[in-house]
């Protein structure tokens, strides 16, 4: 879920047997293992966190290992089971991920130094409520990115649109204003459930909700039958396949080759279209998800990182200065105004302010949300039951009558054991 989100390209390195490692100079001090993923972060960055980190701890050293996504949650597991220090001191997990890992208590429980040091009141929701476990933090959050829209504005200016909308509403007028003629005022693909996941959370609804440690599928509630709705009165404003994803075909391919006014996307797929057609260089712009009323931006899905410290590391202290340092204030700016990413706390956001992509990233991720956190929501996704929701409705059936059905799908794959 998270590498797809992610559309951002970086050197790829792999370390199987030892290849790719970026070490510490060595000299007998203690080393800390840090296994972070692949394209996360760059070479450069590394070598400046790693050179900037052991100078102010001069009694430990950094051992960097790339790791691929790629089935890492077998290789996260079996280092989470091996024999104290003989694994990953730090690992680095995709927020919806953690939720996995906690389940067997095999991470570190670092509530105290998130309340006390790390300043946990200002990080981004969607990267700190999937780290939660029963009131305990478990998963710091790193950095993050959600879906913006991305329009074209030399057919905003050619429809009449002065500026960007800030309100659901503004946004379906403006949209049906610019689906004209070979226009399509907006791509959106029927099965794009990252999307409809943040109107429904907007309408105050959720996928799932938890009672008791039961979760149950919630897409029938009158809220999130109302982002359903709205979902369906944008979707019918272009020509998006009402039975497929965003990814088939790829929107990017779509965006630059057709005269298409908005998508909604990760910003940095703007660099697709571009690579993909030239001419509309400079004719991209961004915008927040709008929300229902002006005084702030839609809810988005928030994809994006956190750092996990083991349970059986061999260096708990050198663990929790890693992962102070990566995401403390200096180093989360860095790599945000590096990777083009959004910091961790709504109190970084003017760090990239100047990019106008990743500011409506931040602004989105303000408010940003996560899947459900539980393990068993990776077995919703395998033959994921909204989808199918939403090229039901989309077709002209009954969105109440799809919705329970959807919903009891849910539930069934979010408590196997009750069956």
């Amino acid at each position: 879920m998270r590498r797809r989100l992610l559309a951002l390209t970086c050197a790829s390195v792999c370390l199987a047997g030892g290849c790719g490692v970026l070490p510490g100079s060595g000299g007998g001090q203690h080393t800390v293992t840090v296994w972070l993923m692949q394209d996360s972060a760059s070479p450069d960055f590394l070598r400046r966190f790693t050179a900037d980190f052991e100078h102010a701890h001069t009694d430990l050293r950094l051992n960097i290992r790339i790791q691929q996504w790629t089935g890492i949650g077998p290789r996260v597991r079996a280092a989470l089971s091996g024999a104290s220090g003989g694994g990953p001191d730090v690992i680095e997990v995709g927020n919806t991920q953690v939720a996995q890992y906690v389940d067997d208590g095999r991470l570190t429980n670092l509530t105290l130094e998130s309340m006390r040091d790390w300043g946990m009141q200002d990080w981004l929701p969607g990267l700190a409520e999937p780290g939660e476990d029963d009131s305990a933090q478990f998963g710091v959050p790193w950095y993050a990115a959600n879906r913006v829209v991305i329009y074209r504005k030399d057919l905003f200016q050619k429809a009449g649109v002065t500026a960007p909308p800030r309100t659901r509403d503004q946004w379906l007028a403006d949209t049906k204003r610019l689906n004209s003629g070979a226009v399509q005022g907006i791509y959106l693909a029927g099965q794009d459930w990252y999307t409809l996941a943040g109107f429904v959370w907007d309408e105050g609804g959720e996928l799932a909700t938890q009672s008791a440690n039961v979760w149950t599928g919630a897409l029938d509630s009158p809220a999130a039958l109302r982002g359903m709705d709205f979902y369906r009165r944008l979707q019918a404003l272009g020509d998006g396949p009402v039975g497929a994803d965003e990814e088939h075909p790829p929107q990017a391919g779509v965006f630059a080759q057709s005269q298409v006014a908005q998508i909604v996307a990760v910003p940095g797929l703007a660099q697709a279209i571009v690579r993909k057609n030239p001419a509309l260089k400079g004719r991209l712009g961004f915008f927040p998800v709008p929300g229902r009323t002006a005084a702030r931006p839609g809810t988005v899905f928030t994809g994006g990182s956190d750092l996990v410290v083991p349970r059986n590391t061999g260096d708990r202290d050198g663990a929790v200065a890693v992962v102070a340092a990566l995401t403390g204030a200096k180093w989360d700016t860095e790599l945000a105004r590096t990777m083009n990413y959004v910091p961790n706390k709504t109190t970084l956001a003017p760090a990239v302010a100047a990019e106008q992509g990743v500011a409506a990233m931040a602004a989105g991720a303000a408010h940003g949300r996560a899947t459900p956190s539980t393990p068993q929501w990776a077995a919703v996704e395998a033959d994921n039951p909204i989808k199918q929701y939403m090229t039901r409705v989309l077709g002209g059936a009954d969105p109440l009558t799809e919705a329970r059905r959807a919903s009891q799908r849910i539930t069934r794959e979010l408590s196997p054991d009750t069956d």
